[in-house]
């Protein structure tokens, strides 16, 4: 058997990787040099490096591993489609080589991260063993390379590029948690976006569970068709999974009380709600969910708290790359906000904004999208970069305001990834802080 896989990043080395320890033929290709020869060599790895080559598609491959950040419309990318040939994800490949994990499938437009890094907290009180992955963290192939033949519980993230690959991936347990407009770069409108999230359920059947937020207009109208048990959540109305007196419950049993939640904002009791439902599905004790949303601190570069200097708050929400995410940010503050926003143009627009921009006080623009934000909030100060932004930002701050990194944007203009953008902004509050000593 002969496959090719394209893009030798994280995740397609390990997948690499993975199907070359089960003696499948791989060529590996990417539009940059491919490090460790030697290894690849070691694994009988073809790698071809610096582009690819349509010579590439000479050769007969049985089907080929896509990195879920190349699009569909690459040139390359289209002549294999033409060709016919099947085009998958990292993750469905390693679901084939574990017939013994059992996935919790989190996807959405916002929310995934949070909510996948509480389930997997949860996870880990019923099995410390249990992983996370997909979108977040470790790529699933090198996971299924090290315990692929054991029994694992799994927390996955999995984005809508990465459904599109994924045709027999079967979750125990799925969500959509929201659906608002993001992609459209990639899926060229929202409807194809919103059908791609609802692959998730295609393989779900009999006693599977899909939550479906009743709340959401969006997963209303396409979560149809579902073949497996549909559980309701709902944060305002009655449903399977409720608030009832100051406590989430599923149906008649308590998993948590509002109070045992620490971090701020609706969104994350609903993230903290869906967590939670996923979890008892997958075998979680009740006692053991209530802690660990006791314990939960909240993710990395979403409406992170970094510091306080000088009576203002910082807050780090990088990972708030459309609108939907910086509106819940900034309904997170009661206080005048000082915004930070701006980045790659995803070609999703700022309009749903203009509604919560009462909300900032002073709004810094950045990047390529900079223009774009002014047209929505004439009076927002233009700058090239974040760091310039955060400059002014600081000088500008006065006692009691937020100053709030959402860009609304991904973060590919200026930065690798949203988590370099975020690190970044957390670095200048703290040289800021030393400074003010």
């Amino acid at each position: 058997m002969k496959v090719l896989v394209v893009g030798a990043a994280r995740s397609g080395s390990a997948v690499s990787e993975l199907l070359a320890h089960n003696n499948i033929e791989v060529t590996m290709t990417d539009s940059k040099e491919i490090p460790d020869h030697k290894k690849w060599a070691d694994l009988k790895v073809k790698i071809v490096e610096n582009g690819h080559p349509l010579s590439l598609l000479a050769e007969k491959y049985n089907y080929v591993v896509k990195n879920p950040g190349i699009p569909y419309d690459n040139p390359f990318i289209a002549k294999i489609e033409v060709m016919k040939l099947p085009i998958y994800n990292e993750i469905e490949i390693a679901s084939q080589y574990a017939h013994h994990f059992t996935y919790g499938a989190v996807t959405g437009t916002n929310g995934k991260t949070t909510t996948t890094t509480l389930l997997h907290e949860m996870l880990l009180k019923k099995d410390a063993s249990a992983l996370s992955g997909g979108n977040i963290g470790i790529p699933m192939s090198e996971q299924v390379l090290l315990y692929g033949h054991q029994r694992r519980d799994v927390a996955l993230e999995i984005a809508a590029f990465q459904l599109l690959g994924c045709p027999s991936f079967h979750p125990l347990v799925s969500v959509i948690i929201n659906l608002t407009p993001d992609h459209l770069d990639v899926f060229h409108g929202s409807d194809a976006y919103y059908k791609a999230k609802t692959l998730v359920y295609r393989n779900q059947r009999d006693d599977d569970w899909f939550l479906k937020n009743i709340d959401d207009e969006n997963v209303m109208k396409y979560a149809k068709d579902v073949k497996c048990k549909v559980v309701t959540f709902s944060l305002d109305k009655p449903a399977d999974c409720r608030i009832e007196n100051e406590r989430v419950m599923l149906h008649e049993v308590e998993l948590f009380e509002l109070s045992d939640l620490k971090l701020v904002g609706r969104h994350n009791l609903q993230n903290a709600m869906v967590a939670a439902c996923m979890a008892y599905k997958m075998g979680v004790k009740c006692a053991d969910i209530k802690t660990s949303v006791q314990q939960f601190k909240g993710v990395e570069h979403r409406i992170e708290y970094v510091s306080e200097v000088n009576g203002v708050r910082f807050y780090n929400d990088s990972k708030g790359t459309n609108c939907d995410a910086t509106i819940t940010a900034l309904k997170a503050f009661p206080a005048p906000v000082i915004l930070l926003a701006g980045g790659y143009d995803k070609k999703t627009g700022f309009d749903p904004l203009i509604s919560s921009l009462d909300r900032v006080k002073t709004m810094y623009v950045f990047g390529e999208t900079k223009f774009q934000l002014k047209v929505i909030y004439p009076n927002a100060i233009i700058t090239d970069t974040m760091q310039d932004a955060f400059e002014l930002a600081v000088r500008s701050a006065e006692k009691g305001d937020v100053v709030l990194l959402s860009p609304s944007c991904a973060s590919w203009d200026q930065f690798e990834n949203y988590e370099q953008r975020g690190k970044i902004f957390k670095n200048l509050v703290k040289e800021w802080e030393v400074k003010q000593v």
